[in-house]
């Protein structure tokens, strides 16, 4: 009888715990969507579009009118697309694409000429999660070169095409090509003539007498960092080149490491400037090493880089995002175009040296 008594006390007892576990596991269950990271808060992207002798005396109303509104588009183009869930890839590459397709800067329709007066295109993409990239160098038909870039990066299992070879294997892909005479603008050919009789080449917005406006010159290599919703960072380049530059010649913007990096442990940067000073320092990479191992701020790393190729004699400039939505900027010219725009509301656009 004790027997029997005993085992109907345990079996109420266990009864009871397992009704326990049913009501209080809908509770876990329901509460732990409602907890959000960090990383899933904020999202954001900035951009860039070339550094140089930007001063404001250079320029008219409705030539930073018309800067001001092609570079919140391009902002307003890709923060929407992480706006609504996608994902920093393409932000980028979407956003690159608005500033292509614009000749206000040297990058796909407003490239710059070579030596030879053709037009050569260089870009470059790089996804932080992965570390997966893509390049294209050297082209003279594609349409949108940032495009080919992350082709290379999808469909290969290489880095960096050049030349024809990337130009035949984009058309496997049905990418928009165009004819030279696309990227043929009278101010870029006037530009040559002019830094060829001074047998040079010009940087992004380099001016050759400071009452000059800034519509008679070579404008600049784009570049856009995204943190998408996700947490994961990517970053693009496209430009031109340098006006005169020779035959042939490839800058640090197809380059990774050099004009682009991308890594979601520290940070995504896109590079502007005398390429072969970055090139040197590999100044891209450079600023993510120093946030990972001298644990510098963003800022502070962006700055310590531009020094560097300012000693060596460089000019230009840097965009960074790291992995808090923090962004940086920094340059050694007088002047960056450049903009970004955040989850938390702010949008910011500025030229000259502030």
């Amino acid at each position: 009888m004790k027997t029997i008594k005993f085992l109907f006390v345990f079996l109420f007892l266990v009864n009871l715990s397992c009704k326990k576990e049913k009501h209080t596991a809908p509770e876990t269950q329901n509460s732990s969507p409602k907890i959000e990271s960090s990383a899933e808060k904020h999202f954001a992207i900035v951009i860039h579009g070339g550094a140089g002798t930007i001063k404001k005396e250079n320029m008219t109303p409705e030539q930073e009118t018309a800067y001001r509104e092609k570079l919140q588009e391009a902002l307003n183009t890709g923060y929407t697309i992480l706006e609504n869930g996608g994902t920093s890839l393409d932000a980028v590459q979407k956003t690159i694409n608005i500033m292509e397709d614009s000749p206000l800067f040297n990058a796909g329709k407003g490239a710059v000429f070579n030596s030879l007066g053709k037009n050569e295109m260089d870009a470059s993409i790089m996804d932080g999660s992965t570390l997966n990239c893509g390049a294209v160098a050297g082209i003279k038909h594609i349409k949108n070169p940032i495009n080919a870039a992350r082709l290379v990066m999808d469909s290969t299992r290489h880095v960096l095409l050049s030349g024809k070879g990337a130009e035949d294997f984009a058309k496997l892909y049905n990418l928009t090509f165009v004819d030279a005479s696309y990227f043929h603008t009278e101010k870029r050919y006037n530009q040559l003539q002019r830094a060829q009789k001074k047998d040079n080449v010009q940087l992004d917005h380099a001016f050759i007498n400071t009452n000059e406006l800034i519509d008679d010159h070579k404008y600049g290599t784009v570049g856009a960092v995204a943190l998408d919703k996700n947490g994961n960072i990517a970053a693009a380049t496209s430009t031109g080149g340098l006006t005169n530059k020779k035959y042939g010649r490839i800058g640090d913007s197809p380059i990774i490491g050099a004009g682009t990096y991308a890594n979601n442990t520290t940070c995504g940067i896109s590079c502007t400037g005398t390429g072969e000073y970055f090139m040197r320092t590999l100044a891209a990479h450079e600023a993510s090493n120093i946030i990972k191992y001298k644990k510098l701020s963003l800022q502070k790393s962006l700055k310590n880089v531009i020094q560097q190729i300012g000693d060596l004699g460089g000019d230009g400039g840097m965009i960074g995002l790291d992995k808090e939505a923090n962004i940086a900027w920094s340059f050694n010219t007088t002047g960056m175009y450049r903009g970004y725009k955040k989850s938390n509301g702010k949008n910011v656009i500025q030229f000259y040296e502030e």
